[in-house]
């Protein structure tokens, strides 16, 4: 089952390893800054256009992104 913390915890780590504020990752999907924070505080899911999008702007699976991998380059 989709867990929205799991994914937004994972989604906050990914952007600050990064160095990306909310506002920057906001643009790159195309979302406002506060959209991110609701994601990122596991308000709201995304859709699966920016869940693969957010996959390729950070270089992990989707698998990982979701919660059902621990191994971020497993395909």
């Amino acid at each position: 089952m989709f867990d929205k913390k799991l994914f937004g915890s994972t989604l906050k780590a990914l952007r600050t390893a990064r160095g990306d504020s909310q506002a920057e990752l906001g643009v790159v999907l195309g979302v406002t800054k506060t959209q991110v924070s609701d994601i990122e505080n596991g308000k709201v899911a995304t859709s699966v256009e920016r869940l693969v999008a957010l996959a390729d702007y950070f270089g992990v699976s989707l698998d990982y992104l979701v919660g059902r991998s621990d191994d971020p380059y497993k395909l």
